[in-house]
């Protein structure tokens, strides 16, 4: 401490410092943990201590959940959490029971990582990570509900994991209902004969394995073989979100490749149109909505079968949303990972093969051998990247067009993905800008059938690239039975569909970018599928009697990993090598008795436990079922302006749009389906606040140097005396430039640090952290202990008087002004007007008591510590965390005057100080009876007044 600021302190003792913030903070937070004054009651009042309510309008505000990161938290962290915490307490104050809680998300590669280096157990470095975030959380002042916190690893918690997981593997899509229903419902239509098998036998007829493999089809949940993006790096399998543009994995940066395994798969792509349609229901970010709506990628077309020569059985299906070009088609491609591809492969090139298309091999096996290696190293983005560069190879095989009988030439290349569509594209070059660079790169011919609007002509080969458009007549595309020409394009499509259904060799058809959700992970640390194998490799769900099915101890934790560059390996999990785990004997309570099973040695994915933790927030220790029905549909359920229900306000990045929130909205409407909850989407509004940045310093090797120990000189910034460079970006441990919330917390105390926050610009908004800026928000706080308390004495000085005029106006304002900016999270501005009231106080003589007392109630929310404090001292006996917020008189709101401007002939000759409410000709009388206008018009007559009442008359003499 400075001698300066060491003297001031003896001279006011009382003066609101960092110690004595810390000493307030610390006190109140206890008061608060031991009054449980954020606990928010159920109604049928089932948690300890609940009396159980629901007289008061409810409110559910959420964080997206953190992960317990053994690097604690840096104060970019926070932003949500505080943000969140504000807007909570303001809706105490305004008479909602407010809901506010957070778990953690704990399961995990992090965790599991630090296990393998170290042999800790994941368990044991997670949850000391969770005690020292949630003391990190404490000292802010987060008003959350403890009761209601969890962490995902909690066998209590991941008990429910397992047990939707269950319901969804037991459920299948009944499209006819556009509904999840239970999977006995199917099996019964096939035991019927209502549905027929896929093979035309009686159901009674098929082995019990032939049945699982016909239900397996329809399951929500279900095992495939399917190509996976496989990192060997890392000894597991990922999810097309967890792997980078460059095609590695996001986390340690291992190259990625495709490989055929067998891996849980939820199918969410029998919701895609139910995802798509209640996005409109939903008040999200349109950003986001965008996202959701591209990921999904709903497009309407066709599918064409083109049959394969040679091959009676064999026929390629593609899907096309410009199936009024089939007559342009003159080659294929399949992706590399077509299952069709081996199966039409000759041993020999045919005769007359061009040599461009063999890629220089002796064979068709080889030459595609040879690029399905070449492909698996590429990621999907880099496959669907613009390269000038086309690759590909012939298969040796032919297809036939069936509008026009001509045989082309089947390809495979990267550009087409397994995963989009049926794995085929019918290429028309002349008319599709990849199919024709690849045209082009392997001398294929193009036909020209959409009329170009420009002069290029229609024939393709005299063209630098082609024509595309849905507006233009098709031309060329005349064969038997149909003829599109002069057509356009939607008249072209519609009986083209119409002729390929007559004949059996096409539909009319909606197609999805969306692919089923990969759910298998390689690793330990997660949660563990309830499922077993019975001898025959039927699998099985664990009865709800027998879960939680907990992770079992094993020796080493981490999955087998290999070469990053040898994609030729097979996961093998640490689960895997606990054989007295793997293999048991149980009852499943089917009727057969004790039977030997294999357990499921894969674990579910880390996005498993935040699918649906919105639910468990509301009942978190019913050990009976899901969630209570009542307590859903009080908190969740549907009401006026939420259609589907949700949580009332969801606070998070808006790196999540895709993974996480589609994912939860998937699960949210598998158990509405199936009857277990009212809501059926997850969360109504969303909000994705910004990010706190902090400058990166970087020596001329690149490489990040201690924020805190650069100096800056002459403009130029320097570390150890070497000039380094200055980039705004993350903040973060790599990067050298985190701040902890504890730094701040200990030098200026957690109101300051939650008003900085929230004082730094619009929430949505990414800003630069300035540890030197946060000082203006302590004096802020200073000023206001001033206005109540002397410093020397520590005596109260507010007087019981009436406050004049003036400052009753500016408390009206304010009041009105921070209510609307609560509303709309706007604490920025918020805190702007809390500061301008503040500084008007500061001016009054002696500051009347309900000044003050509206100062410290509109300021709770923000700085909750310091107004509990000044409440008590103030007088009153109850915590400020439930008193009303105060309501604006209109009457004070209302400027009192408005100075309204009068110009003649475009210049200003006046200014009037008139009433809000007057009149246009109130106004002008007023205007036209001003000497100075008088004087400016100088008896000219007037040809036109133009009045804008009460802040504008415009005089236009004759």
């Amino acid at each position: 401490m400075s001698e300066t600021n060491a003297a001031a302190e003896v001279a006011a003792p009382h003066r609101y410092t960092a110690a004595l913030a810390a000493d307030i903070e610390a006190r109140w937070q206890d008061f608060w943990d031991a009054n449980g004054t954020y606990e928010a009651p159920n109604p049928s009042g089932d948690l300890a201590g609940d009396a159980g309510t629901v007289a008061r309008p409810k409110k559910f505000v959420m964080d997206m959940f953190p992960y317990p990161s053994g690097a604690g938290l840096h104060v970019g962290h926070p932003l949500g959490y505080i943000a969140t915490d504000v807007y909570a307490r303001y809706h105490r104050m305004t008479g909602h029971n407010v809901l506010h809680t957070l778990g953690f998300d704990a399961f995990g590669l992090p965790a599991e990582q630090y296990a393998v280096q170290t042999g800790t157990h994941p368990r044991v470095s997670t949850e000391a990570n969770i005690d020292n975030m949630r003391r990190q959380l404490r000292r802010l002042g987060l008003g959350h509900d403890q009761r209601r916190s969890f962490a995902t690893i909690e066998p209590e918690y991941y008990k429910w994991t397992q047990w939707i997981f269950v319901q969804i593997f037991n459920s299948w899509y009944d499209p006819e209902a556009k509904k999840a229903r239970p999977i006995d419902t199917l099996a019964e239509q096939f035991a019927s004969g209502e549905r027929a098998t896929p093979d035309g036998r009686p159901w009674g007829e098929l082995t019990d394995v032939e049945r699982a493999d016909v239900l397996g089809e329809y399951r929500l949940a279900y095992a495939s073989d399917a190509p996976v993006n496989w990192c060997p790096g890392l000894g597991t399998v990922l999810a097309n979100e967890e792997v980078t543009a460059d095609g590695r994995s996001e986390r340690g940066n291992f190259p990625v490749f495709k490989a055929k395994l067998r891996q849980w798969n939820m199918r969410i792509t029998a919701y895609a149109d139910r995802l798509l349609e209640d996005l409109e229901a939903l008040d999200w970010p349109e950003a986001i909505k965008l996202q959701q709506r591209n990921w999904i990628g709903r497009s309407e077309g066709a599918r064409v079968d083109f049959p394969v020569a040679g091959h009676p059985d064999a026929k390629i299906t593609v899907f096309t949303t410009r199936q009024d070009t089939l007559f342009g088609a003159t080659y294929m491609v399949l992706a590399p990972e077509h299952d069709l591809v081996d199966a039409i492969v000759p041993a020999a090139w045919p005769e007359g093969t061009h040599e461009v298309w063999t890629g220089g091999h002796a064979t068709p096996a080889q030459a595609v051998d040879a690029y399905r290696k070449q492909a698996a190293a590429k990621s999907d983005v880099e496959r669907q990247a613009e390269v000038k560069e086309k690759t590909g190879v012939f298969t040796g095989a032919y297809a036939v067009n069936p509008v026009s009988g001509e045989r082309v030439p089947v390809f495979i290349a990267d550009y087409v993905l397994m995963g989009y569509g049926t794995g085929a594209i019918m290429a028309v070059p002349a008319h599709d800008s990849r199919d024709f660079a690849f045209a082009r790169a392997f001398e294929l011919p193009m036909r020209c059938v959409v009329q170009p609007s420009d002069d290029r002509g229609t024939d393709p080969s005299t063209w630098d690239d082609a024509f595309a458009s849905y507006d233009a007549t098709i031309v060329n595309s005349a064969g038997e039975g149909v003829t599109l020409d002069g057509l356009g394009v939607v008249e072209a499509k519609a009986r083209i569909t119409e002729w390929l259904e007559a004949r059996s060799i096409g539909e009319g058809t909606v197609n999805y970018r969306l692919r089923d959700w990969l759910f298998s992970r390689q690793r330990y640390w997660g949660e563990p599928f309830p499922i077993v194998y019975d001898e025959d490799g039927v699998a099985h769900a664990l009865p709800e009697s027998m879960l939680p099915l907990e992770l079992p101890e094993v020796e080493d934790y981490s999955p087998r990993t290999f070469d990053p560059e040898d994609a030729d390996t097979s996961p093998e999990t640490p689960l895997s090598r606990n054989e007295e785990w793997v293999n048991v004997v149980l009852d499943l309570g089917d009727g057969r008795g004790p039977r030997p099973y294999r357990r499921e040695t894969n674990t579910m994915p880390n996005w498993a436990g935040s699918c649906w933790y919105e639910l468990r927030y509301l009942d978190p220790h019913n050990t009976e079922r899901l969630v209570d029905p009542d307590i859903e549909r009080y908190w969740m359920g549907p009401r006026d302006g939420q259609p589907t229900g949700g949580v009332d306000l969801y606070v998070g990045g808006a790196e999540h749009a895709v993974l996480h929130l589609l994912y939860a909205r998937f699960w949210s409407k598998v158990l509405y389906d199936l009857g277990h909850i009212s809501s059926a989407e997850p969360f109504h509004k969303l909000y994705n606040q910004g990010m706190i940045q902090a400058y990166v310093y970087r020596d001329k090797r690149g490489i990040a140097v201690p924020a805190a120990e650069v100096e800056e000189r002459d403009g130029a910034y320097y570390y150890q005396g070497e000039k380094v460079s200055r980039l705004l970006g993350k903040m973060g441990k790599s990067l050298k430039n985190a701040v902890t919330p504890d730094e701040i917390c200990a030098e200026y105390g957690a109101d300051t640090l939650r008003l900085y926050e929230m004082a730094m610009g619009p929430l949505d908004v990414s800003r630069p952290w300035d540890t030197r800026a946060v000082v203006g928000q302590y004096r802020l706080l200073q000023r206001l202990w001033r206005n109540v308390v002397d410093e020397g004495t520590g005596e109260v000085t507010v007087v019981d008087t009436e406050p004049d005029e003036a400052t009753l106006r500016a408390l009206h304002k304010a009041i009105d002004g921070v209510r609307q900016d609560m509303e709309g999270l706007r604490f920025n501005t918020a805190i702007a007007k809390i500061t301008e009231l503040n500084n008007h106080v500061t001016k009054v003589r002696e500051v009347p008591r309900s000044v003050a007392e509206g100062l410290v109630l509109l300021i709770s929310p923000l700085a909750p510590h310091i107004a509990e404090e000044l409440w008590r001292r103030l007088g009153h006996s109850t915590s400020v965390v439930h008193e009303p917020f105060p309501v604006a008189d209109p009457a004070y709101v209302v400027d009192e005057t408005v100075t309204c401007v009068v110009q003649v002939k475009g210049k200003v000759k006046a200014r009037l100080e008139v009433a809000p409410s007057v009149s246009d000709e109130e106004l002008e009388a007023l205007a036209l009876g001003d000497p100075a206008v008088v004087a400016a018009l100088n008896g000219a007559g007037i040809r036109k007044v133009i009045v804008r009442a009460p802040k504008l008359v415009n005089i236009v003499p004759a």
